[in-house]
């Protein structure tokens, strides 16, 4: 496996195989002194299963000191021209301040007459391999997008809210989950708030995220091949309740998927949307 890194100095790009990892080794255009990272270890498939035949990674929390880390330039750019070829022109970029293991940006495409709808993608996800079992490693990059009614605030002053800024707080602490954690994110993988799951924020009963590949986005967009080595996969949040997360481990991926389908369910968040788990006259929350 090749390791591909960044000099933090001057964000020259290097690839080297992966037993180098951990060595240090001298910038060939600066001359700074720098560690080689270590490739993301692979995770192996946990045992338990649940009833729907999914299985269940439990985490504990992190030990590890806080990690300092600086966006990668030609990885954001080569993310944005993406984004404005098949989603549409980027309005605005929200950046973090001070970031952890991975640089967070979160790129904000407003509604047109396409899609009427915000939408918000990061980049930065996909800067550190996650750690995949061993037979997924090419499945090892990602990044995450949500989308939003046209009527949600969408601002920094908004965003001093918590009922506004949840979807956006989300997309970024998804992002660096698989990296917090030294797991992966992937298609059909569910990740409730907490245990037992509690809800995201005051203003809603949504308490957990499926990821899935966008509905609301070509299929040409799904993919970027960056190089032989690295293949960057977007998925979208898609909000859950808390029946239907246990809808999921009862009865499986395809039964949850199926229902949403059925309901014309997507990642557009919508607060009072249909509880596809649930059947009869009040089939809300």
């Amino acid at each position: 496996m090749t390791i591909e890194f960044r000099c933090q100095n001057c964000q020259s790009l290097y690839k080297v195989k992966e037993e180098h990892g951990g060595k240090r080794t001298k910038c060939k255009k600066c001359e700074v002194v720098m560690e080689i990272p270590v490739a993301a270890p692979s995770k192996e498939l946990p045992k338990e299963k649940t009833d729907g035949g999914s299985a269940v990674y439990r985490y504990e929390e992190r030990t590890s000191d806080f990690e300092m880390a600086i966006g990668n330039e030609e990885n954001i750019e080569i993310i944005s021209k993406h984004i404005e070829r098949y989603i549409g022109p980027i309005e605005a970029v929200f950046h973090e301040i001070v970031s952890d293991l991975v640089h967070i940006d979160v790129h904000f495409v407003k509604p047109s007459q396409e899609r009427p709808f915000h939408t918000l993608i990061t980049s930065g996800m996909s800067d550190r391999p996650m750690a995949p079992p061993p037979d997924c490693r090419e499945y090892a990059f990602a990044e995450l997008m949500i989308c939003l009614p046209p009527e949600w605030p969408i601002s920094d002053e908004a965003f001093n809210n918590p009922n506004n800024y949840w979807p956006v707080e989300w997309l970024k602490r998804m992002a660096r989950f698989p990296h917090e954690y030294q797991t992966w994110l992937f298609e059909g993988h569910t990740v409730p708030n907490g245990d037992p799951a509690e809800p995201f924020a005051r203003n809603t009963k949504f308490c957990g995220w499926l990821l899935f590949p966008p509905a609301l986005a070509p299929e040409e967009f799904h993919e970027l091949k960056v190089s032989p080595e690295k293949t960057i996969y977007f998925f979208s949040l898609f909000p859950l309740y808390e029946s239907e997360m246990n809808l999921k481990l009862k009865k499986g991926t395809e039964e949850l998927i199926n229902r949403m389908a059925d309901n014309d369910v997507c990642e557009l968040i919508e607060l009072g949307r249909k509880n596809v788990a649930k059947k009869g006259l009040w089939p809300f929350g």
